[in-house]
């Protein structure tokens, strides 16, 4: 992960998959994958977004075709504009 010091933008979000729906059964999990990216892109204005291990794994835990609706999501923007998605951790 980023260094306190190279962090330029941190926050935590609430995505909503509801598009899902409307995609494939076969294919909902590679579409979950895409829609945090382009939510990434969208909110935190960058070009490369990063996901991370653990939310790759959430996201196919229940097999391809019924990825969850809602995930809560840490983003993570570095000096270099790469956002990193990863989970919130519990303080």
């Amino acid at each position: 992960m980023s260094k306190e010091s190279e962090v330029e933008l941190e926050r935590i979000y609430r995505v909503n998959l509801r598009r899902l729906i409307i995609t494939p059964r076969w294919r909902r999990a590679v579409r979950a994958v895409n829609l945090l990216k382009e939510f990434a892109q969208k909110h935190m204005k960058a070009s490369e977004v990063k996901i991370d291990q653990s939310v790759n794994q959430l996201i196919w835990s229940r097999g391809i075709e019924n990825p969850p609706r809602k995930l809560t999501v840490k983003m993570v923007k570095d000096k270099d504009g790469v956002v990193t998605i990863s989970l919130p951790s519990e303080d």
